[in-house]
């Protein structure tokens, strides 16, 4: 993931925790939005990515990244959180998750497929 003109972030999208979310989502590579703030803990931008709601859950730890399907969002987890919105998991950020505390509103963030 890239928070465009500041950083680079690694993220890990993985299948075993969401498998038709995550393999929608990697066929609809590179997806780009502007962020928003959701209180200190959650950084998102939405997407047009269409997926009903899989394996849901509701807490999440710093560094995870989750897809609110009722907006096409992209949640990336800055501190633990028990969100009031039950989300499906799809991945980990791997470094740099403190860098997402940098992110102002409206900042493009950008994910895409890194090939070798």
């Amino acid at each position: 993931m890239e928070i465009r003109g500041k950083t680079k972030i690694s993220c890990d999208l993985k299948r075993h925790l969401s498998p038709r979310t995550v393999g929608t989502i990697m066929r609809s590579l590179p997806l780009e939005g502007h962020a928003h703030l959701l209180g200190k803990s959650i950084v998102y931008f939405e997407t047009s990515v269409d997926s009903g709601i899989e394996r849901a859950r509701s807490e999440f730890k710093k560094g995870d990244v989750a897809f609110l399907p009722s907006s096409g969002s992209f949640c990336f987890f800055t501190n633990d959180v028990a969100s009031a919105k039950t989300m499906t998991p799809i991945g980990k950020l791997s470094d740099n998750v403190d860098a997402l505390k940098d992110v102002k509103s409206g900042d493009v963030l950008c994910i895409y497929e890194e090939t070798a």
